[in-house]
């Protein structure tokens, strides 16, 4: 986390409201730093920033003239990375509102049927957010608009500190650049909600962005980052160290080498877990007690993309995308399940391809491994060209959620979904050995 001194700040920002009001806000869930008149950045303002800032028009039908607009940027791009001024944590910090408790009219696109928080639209905010963050750190006072593309390329972790999101009380956002490559940013976000007079914990996350040149063809640089306190040079060690975690999980992914000898012997015994004794044959499968075939434990969708969802550079919004496989993802382990499950930890999302307004979007949820109470689900998102008849594959989602009770064990029957298992094993492991 940052500095005691600059969280403490962050933590009484900004207003100085009435006893009155801070009594009345406790029993509601109203923070007092969001009071009527504070000017702090609100969540609904968040992209309406990231277009004034990238020169993005709101209007559908001005868009094309933008983007286009945009091209003559990039003489303003940095030819290296020394050309760029350093810039510290402190640059790039921003705090967010999001005012459930002081703004009733705003709860209705956050609710669910069962007066709960939908988490989908949390995931929009976090994306959004973590664009805002890395403009923040490659800011140009002398530019009047930013020459970079920065899109989301992972999702590294979201970790959840509390299962609860309650739907009447006040949320802040705050976030900061914690790493930086060449061509990449790594942004740390907080989520707190405040309960009970005081900001509780919600959830950590941890995204990486890329910068791209005005026309999102070719990497761009960024400033680079300097530390200005132990606390810092700890994030920033943790950054490095989180590169290098994600170039070692995917040198060994199950798609480029084979599983380990531990993994080889785990599937082994599934397959031995589903001979059937009564004949002498490797074909003859039988399904053990409490037990799913991993065929059966499917859910899929189709989106058509509109331009209602584009984000500020003319493609579908990151966010639309994670919102959609999380709501897929929950529905298959509800059902899985048979209860209405918690997330404990959304994992390494790749951002493989751009999805283009008009596209068919393809989603296919697949409960993967289960432990327990533990439910791994994995959701692929592809698009579809009716045209071409073509699939292309746009992300990998992995989220790891918790039911009430004990579930059915999932059981693989042929080689691809055992690699599946194995590969869900892997994340849920990580999720556990994080936590």
């Amino acid at each position: 986390m940052f500095s005691k001194r600059l969280m403490s700040c962050l933590r009484s920002s900004a207003s100085l409201a009435s006893k009155r009001l801070l009594c009345s806000a406790v029993k509601k869930g109203c923070a007092p730093d969001m009071a009527e008149g504070n000017p702090l950045l609100h969540v609904s303002n968040v992209r309406n920033r990231l277009r004034e800032i990238v020169g993005a028009s709101t209007n559908w039908s001005d868009h094309q003239q933008a983007m286009a607009e945009r091209v003559s940027l990039s003489s303003k791009l940095a030819r290296s990375q020394s050309e760029l001024p350093a810039k510290s944590m402190k640059d790039s910090l921003l705090e967010v509102h999001l005012p459930l408790g002081s703004e009733p009219q705003l709860r209705e696109k956050y609710l669910t049927f069962h007066n709960t928080v939908r988490f989908g639209r949390i995931l929009e905010d976090l994306d959004s957010l973590a664009v805002l963050i890395s403009y923040s750190h490659t800011y140009n006072p002398a530019l009047k608009r930013s020459p970079l593309s920065i899109v989301t390329a992972l999702v590294d972790k979201i970790d959840m500190r509390q299962q609860v999101i309650y739907p009447d009380c006040d949320i802040k956002f705050t976030g900061h650049v914690t790493w930086v490559g060449k061509t990449s940013i790594e942004a740390k976000m907080y989520m707190t909600q405040y309960r009970n007079g005081a900001y509780a914990p919600v959830l950590d996350a941890t995204f990486v962005m890329v910068a791209r040149d005005p026309e999102n063809k070719r990497a761009a640089f960024v400033n680079p980052l300097s530390p200005k306190a132990p606390e810092e040079e700890e994030l920033l060690m943790q950054g490095e160290a989180n590169k290098s975690r994600r170039v070692e999980l995917s040198t060994a992914s199950l798609l480029k080498v084979a599983p380990t000898a531990e993994e080889r012997k785990i599937v082994h015994g599934l397959f031995l877990n589903t001979l059937d004794t009564k004949t002498v044959s490797f074909r003859s499968r039988v399904l053990p007690p409490n037990s799913v075939w991993m065929e059966d434990a499917k859910l899929k969708g189709l989106e058509i993309c509109h331009p209602q969802e584009r984000n500020i550079f003319n493609r579908i919004f990151g966010g639309f995308l994670m919102r959609k496989a999380y709501e897929l993802g929950w529905a298959n382990a509800c059902s899985f399940g048979g209860c209405r499950p918690s997330l404990l930890a959304v994992d390494d999302i790749l951002f493989r391809k751009p999805v283009e307004i008009g596209s068919l979007l393809l989603l296919s949820s697949q409960v993967c491994y289960t432990e327990g109470k533990h439910i791994q689900v994995r959701v692929h998102s592809e698009v579809f060209d009716p045209l071409t008849r073509q699939h292309n594959t746009t992300n990998v989602f992995h989220f790891t959620f918790a039911s009430d009770r004990d579930v059915p064990n999932i059981v693989p029957q042929t080689y691809g979904e055992s690699m599946l298992y194995l590969d869900g094993k892997r994340h849920f492991n990580q999720t556990v050995e994080s936590n």
